[in-house]
């Protein structure tokens, strides 16, 4: 299995919109398994097709603590937000070893395809509909730090554009100590 490289922040691919997927073949299939397995190495709790440069509307998921409880939506669109808002700290294997506070709907209803090709709906909270939000963002080429103060992501990006330029941009699998990262 290909372990995918994450593009990172202030990447202007993490910015295109991806296309919605036309049919669920094997080549979907394929991304899905190499999606997993990226997010995975990567230490993440979700990654979004657009994270890897490519550019179709694909999320992967795993919330639960054994990382046994894959979820992965295919042209997810919201259905539906509560009017109860969550506040959670979020990070995010495009944005390396940095966390900011978020504030999103607490639970979200999502209309997507699943592995045959065929409509479903779930209806998440807490952690699981804070991730699936965070990453249909990504597909719409917005990051979590489009939600935090313009002055605290223009500090996120200069120091991971340092850091590159250094050579060190940090990564969850060289981390010990990592957070999940959505």
């Amino acid at each position: 299995m290909n372990r995918l490289e994450v593009l990172h922040f202030p990447d202007k691919r993490l910015r295109k919109i991806a296309e919605p997927v036309k049919k669920v073949d094997n080549e979907i299939k394929n991304i899905i398994e190499h999606m997993f397995f990226t997010m995975y190495e990567e230490k993440g709790i979700g990654l979004a097709a657009t994270q890897v440069n490519i550019h179709k509307r694909i999320i992967v998921i795993d919330v639960s603590e054994n990382k046994d409880k894959k979820i992965f939506l295919i042209n997810p669109e919201i259905i539906s937000l509560s009017d109860d808002i969550d506040t959670m700290e979020e990070g995010c294997l495009s944005v390396p070893g940095f966390y900011e506070t978020v504030s999103r709907p607490k639970t979200v209803k999502v209309s997507s395809l699943n592995y045959d090709g065929k409509q479903i709906e779930i209806e998440a909270n807490g952690l699981l509909s804070t991730c699936i939000q965070h990453e249909i963002d990504h597909l719409n080429g917005k990051l979590f730090v489009d939600h935090i103060s313009s002055l605290k992501r223009s500090r996120i990006e200069k120091k991971i554009t340092k850091l590159k330029k250094e050579g060190a941009v940090p990564s969850r699998k060289s981390t010990p100590n990592y957070k999940s990262a959505i």
